[in-house]
């Protein structure tokens, strides 16, 4: 199963994280099928930056995203616009 979720990067007490799109059974910093985009908690307010396509693309092929990245999909938008889709089909 693909999951959509954080990948840890940045250095000690400076998290920033990646959104992507990995199977469910690799580690959280390990291999990855896709990069999304990219969140950076520490600026105020938080940076979020996604792809949209790839994103759809994803969720349209059946990954599941993990709470904090559904919660960051639907700030950036992209959760409305998949539901959308999904009804139409």
């Amino acid at each position: 199963m693909v999951k959509i979720r954080l990948r840890r990067v940045g250095a000690k007490d400076q998290p920033a994280y990646r959104l992507v799109a990995a199977d469910s059974r690799s580690p959280r910093d390990g291999a990855f099928l896709s990069i999304l985009g990219h969140y950076n908690p520490l600026t105020d307010p938080g940076t979020v930056v996604i792809d949209e396509e790839k994103a759809l693309f994803w969720l349209r092929k059946g990954a599941q995203p993990t709470a904090t990245a559904a919660r960051l999909l639907a700030k950036a938008g992209i959760m409305e616009k998949f539901k959308t889709v999904k009804e139409k089909a």
